[in-house]
């Protein structure tokens, strides 16, 4: 879940119930204040804990989202991933994953994996979609927001560039140069198509309930 701001957009616009999960003992933390900061306790909580716990929670819910996580799980954990989805999402509940994609399988950059995302790699979108028929997710929807990430990575490059000073204070010289190439490479793969970003919108098994328009994301 990160540090909750979908979550506590959803709640606030949208009345909506959730649960997050997070790994990050700091994200957990911060979450959780932010909960109370916006006293949203009576719809939001957020629990450290790891996905694959998820197929012995006991939990269940109308919608699964995960956004930027898939792209660290790695190849050989996409089938526990999306087994641990199953389980917790209710028939004919929807699932919304969105992650960074290739267009063809492959380790991905060697410098990335080794400095910015260790145990990284960047799934397909064809190996993802026809995992999913194993688990009877019904493929609805599917848009690419790859220029809309490489505008994105320009905005994050501009503001860090913009408090550069503040973050001198908190890393070495090194640290600064590896990581304006990291935002300023991948606003380029983006734009180049090397990288893809996909939002792909799942079934679980057939939903015949569900609008005949995109509307039905918004909800």
């Amino acid at each position: 879940c990160g540090w909750g701001s979908l979550l506590i957009e959803a709640a606030k616009n949208y009345k909506v119930k959730g649960l997050g999960i997070t790994l990050s003992e700091e994200q957990y933390k911060k979450f959780k204040s932010r909960i109370e900061e916006e006293n949203l306790q009576d719809y939001l909580d957020v629990k450290l804990m790891d996905y694959r716990e998820l197929e012995k929670s006991g939990l269940s819910f109308d919608r699964v989202v995960s956004v930027g996580m898939l792209e660290h799980v790695g190849r050989p954990n996409y089938d526990l991933f999306m087994r641990n989805v199953s389980k917790v999402l209710k028939k004919e509940g929807i699932f919304v994953l969105h992650y960074i994609s290739g267009l063809v399988e492959s380790e991905g950059d060697a410098w990335m994996r080794k400095y910015i995302f260790p145990g990284g790699v960047i799934p397909s979108l064809r190996e993802i979609v026809s995992l999913s028929a194993d688990y009877k997710f019904y493929t609805t929807d599917i848009e690419s927001l790859r220029t809309h990430y490489m505008k994105t990575l320009l905005k994050w490059a501009e503001n860090f560039e913009n408090n550069i000073d503040t973050v001198r204070e908190m890393f070495d010289e090194r640290f600064v140069r590896m990581w304006t190439m990291y935002l300023y490479s991948c606003a380029a793969c983006f734009n180049t198509g090397v990288i893809d970003l996909h939002q792909i919108v799942f079934t679980n098994g057939v939903n015949n309930s569900n609008p005949l328009t995109r509307d039905y994301l918004y909800r």
